[in-house]
């Protein structure tokens, strides 16, 4: 009697199906940390702390202080470029967090289970 069509009985609609319960599960982590992490904020300072920047996860800034001593209305482009760096910082060390946070919970695919892409 000859076979039609269909798997062979291999297993491999059972590697798919633990494949796509893996992928579930990572995309659950990955909203979970994504909403923890934008309830999160990152703070930075320049200018030996006569600025200081926080950001939020969701990319915004939460919070600036400034020294009185740092505020001279003669120098503003110097207030402006310290402003800019705090923020650049706060904001540079909120992205590295995030990518580490997410990398470790994408780091358990592996080549997706074994399969060749």
């Amino acid at each position: 009697m000859a076979r039609r069509g269909g798997f062979s009985g291999g297993g491999i609609p059972g590697n798919m199906n633990n494949l796509m319960k893996q992928a579930q599960r990572m995309q659950k982590q990955m909203e979970d940390k994504t909403k923890e992490m934008e309830t999160k904020e990152w703070e930075a300072s320049a200018g030996g702390g006569a600025v200081v920047v926080k950001v939020s996860g969701k990319k915004e800034i939460t919070s600036v202080k400034l020294s009185p001593d740092v505020v001279d209305p003669e120098d503003i482009e110097m207030l402006e470029d310290l402003i800019i760096a705090a923020t650049n910082e706060a904001l540079r060390t909120m992205e590295e967090e995030t990518s580490e946070v997410m990398n470790e919970i994408t780091s358990g695919l592996g080549g997706l289970g074994g399969l060749p892409f």
